[in-house]
């Protein structure tokens, strides 16, 4: 049986997420560990209405320990012109995500 959820619901999931993205970036200086939380119910919601968190969304939590991630806070950037790439290691576990650019 399909289980494809009605576009009305994954229209207001998609909302939920971008709101719940918008509450971890305005909560992260006062309170870490709440926007750590907002980002678990926006990875949960993306789930259970399958839909995508959008990738300006993806790049801001870690895909390891999926907490909320803000550049040069909680995560060193680092641009590597050989490989062409641009490498973002978060503080809280060490992961290593690399985005690359055109140069």
């Amino acid at each position: 049986m399909d289980c494809m959820k009605p576009k009305w619901q994954k229209k207001i999931a998609r909302e939920r997420i971008e709101i719940l993205f918008e509450e971890a970036e305005k909560n992260f200086p006062k309170n870490k560990r709440r926007a750590d939380r907002y980002v678990e119910l926006a990875r949960k919601i993306a789930m259970r209405y399958r839909v995508g968190i959008p990738e300006s969304y993806r790049r801001k939590f870690c895909e390891e320990c999926k907490s909320y991630i803000k550049p040069g806070v909680n995560c060193k950037v680092e641009v590597d012109n050989d490989e062409k790439t641009v490498k973002w290691k978060c503080d809280e576990c060490g992961h290593v995500k690399r985005y690359p650019y055109r140069g």
